[in-house]
């Protein structure tokens, strides 16, 4: 798998997608903990421009969910928005494997149609 393509696009902004993903992987019985909030990190940082749109102050959404099964190491998934888009990548690189099965069963999850979106497969 490569971790630098999505596997779901959801036309949803980026804070209403991760709680939409947190709330979908708990009801499944997986324990998720976020990690990393951009919005959050930036506050220190105010009159930074977005390497990625150019913009002259950034208002991008990038967090970081580490998703945790039983006894196995966690995944995680870098949520990645921009206005009104908001990007999945599951990690799973040879330094940060993903088991398996635990890899099926979040693209399972959090391939389900969100409510009120329009949303994009890879």
């Amino acid at each position: 798998m490569n971790s630098a393509s999505p596997f779901v696009t959801i036309e949803k902004p980026g804070e209403e997608t991760i709680y939409w993903t947190i709330r979908q992987l708990e009801n499944a019985g997986l324990q998720v903990i976020r990690t990393f909030d951009l919005r959050e990190a930036r506050l220190s940082h105010p009159d930074c421009p977005c390497p990625h749109h150019g913009t002259e102050a950034c208002n991008c959404q990038m967090s970081v969910l580490l998703i945790y099964q039983e006894e196995q190491s966690p995944a995680s998934i870098l949520i990645h928005s921009f206005l009104d888009t908001t990007w999945l990548y599951l990690v799973d690189t040879p330094e940060q494997p993903v088991d398996q099965n635990l890899d099926l069963l979040i693209r399972e999850i959090l391939t389900l149609p969100v409510p009120g979106s329009i949303e994009n497969r890879e």
